[in-house]
């Protein structure tokens, strides 16, 4: 290839980029495990190619010229990219990409999903981590998470998110058995106890739309799961995130009980740790969250 043609040695530019990080030449042999000599021959090859100084030699001492440290600034990026691609081919056929999620976003939007992400990438280990509580980003279990929330968030960068519109669902069998009228006291509500108040809780829906009667649920889970499949099985109303329950409003085991949609304050964060691990499966993993999210 032609730009081989006008490189200089390649030992002798790693010769370089190892002593001027050192700022020796001993060190730098040490480091490289080879002899002094064998470093300063490299480097005054080089210095005679190039047909510039490299370092002002002083008394126990080197002093790198502008000329190098420019050089110097090139090699340590270049040789930190190929490190960093080397290491991603290496750990890309056995490597697993965690992704982290609440209980519900795992068991109704990407579980389903995840089918698709393997058929294009066979060779790709998944492991989903699904827990209510905020996942910890900085533990280093985690590569990818899926937060629900308003960014920025201290721990994590987001790559991808998008907003949501949430609804009042039912079976329609109960919806059928209502007696009619709008929403009221007489209904029966499923509430979801969660710790995490981005999501909406009854008395917040009924603020919002201006109504002033009290309500007590009839049933009470602390997993949004639940919520979900006891309004399927016809024992009330829910509150419905739509890109968590629309596989089931296509199935017609839930049915919007009505025409009102609120959007939602808070959205869906694909997060990528503060330190994140660069390899091929998470790179793709990422690509494929951050467009599935967009699609649907």
């Amino acid at each position: 290839m032609q730009f081989r043609r006008r490189l200089p040695s390649l030992t002798a530019l790693i010769m370089l980029e190892a002593v001027l990080r050192r700022r020796s030449f001993t060190a730098a042999a040490g480091e490289l495990g080879v002899t002094q000599a064998a470093v300063s021959r490299q480097i005054a090859l080089l210095e005679e190619e190039l047909g510039l100084p490299m370092f002002i030699r002083k008394h126990r001492a080197i002093e790198p010229t502008a000329a190098c440290l420019t050089l110097g600034a090139s090699l340590t990026q270049s040789l930190s990219n190929i490190s960093e691609a080397i290491e991603a081919i290496k750990s890309s056929a056995q490597d697993i990409v965690t992704i982290g999620a609440t209980v519900a976003f795992s068991s109704f939007w990407l579980l389903p999903r995840l089918a698709d992400f393997r058929s294009q990438n066979p060779g790709i280990q998944i492991r989903v981590v699904s827990q209510d509580s905020r996942i910890d980003l900085d533990s280093g279990e985690i590569d990818i998470a899926i937060r629900y929330g308003l960014p920025p968030f201290d721990d994590g960068s987001v790559i991808a998110s998008r907003g949501d519109v949430i609804m009042l669902v039912c079976a329609p069998d109960y919806l059928a058995r209502r007696v009619g009228g709008p929403l009221s006291a007489a209904d029966d509500f499923i509430e979801t106890d969660v710790q995490d108040r981005s999501w909406l809780s009854w008395s917040q829906w009924l603020s919002s739309r201006e109504l002033q009667f009290d309500i007590r649920p009839s049933l009470r889970f602390n997993h949004y799961t639940e919520t979900v499949f006891a309004a399927r099985s016809g024992q009330g109303l829910a509150l419905g995130w739509r890109a968590l329950v629309q596989t089931f409003l296509d199935d017609g085991t839930l049915v919007a009980f009505d025409e009102i949609r609120f959007p939602s304050a808070a959205r869906y964060n694909v997060v990528l740790p503060a330190k994140p691990r660069r390899t091929v499966a998470v790179d793709r993993a990422s690509a494929w969250l951050t467009a599935a999210l967009h699609d649907h």
